[in-house]
């Protein structure tokens, strides 16, 4: 399968968006993000962890130890209320932008002249 690399901003919204399911640690945010897609989205480490970092910095993401279900401490990240705002907001942005992206793919030849 072709690598494809995310737009900017990106990434954040789909961390915000796994996290919004449930809280979940990183680990899992990359798995989930790379099995839901099917494996077009595999985010490397050097990416998520310091995408997870920035979005707890901004208030969107709080974070607890806690156990995996292997046995080993890891971070739970877990969406605030600023988080959510901003994951509704963000969502609502890219609805848009997907709409309007597919309007203009979908031209008949015809309208590009």
């Amino acid at each position: 399968m072709q690598k494809t690399d995310l737009p900017q901003g990106t990434l954040d919204l789909l961390i915000l968006k796994v996290v919004a399911v449930e809280p979940v640690h990183g680990y899992a945010i990359a798995q989930r993000l790379d099995q839901v897609s099917r494996g077009v989205v595999q985010v490397p480490e050097g990416s998520l962890y310091p995408a997870l970092h920035r979005l707890e910095n901004r208030g969107l993401l709080t974070a607890d130890w806690k156990q995996t279900e292997s046995g080993r401490e890891a971070k739970f990240y877990s969406l605030t209320r600023k988080g959510r705002k901003q994951f509704e907001a963000d969502s609502a942005n890219w609805a848009r932008l997907i709409q309007a992206v597919g309007l203009i793919l979908g031209m008949a030849d015809g309208g590009t002249r």
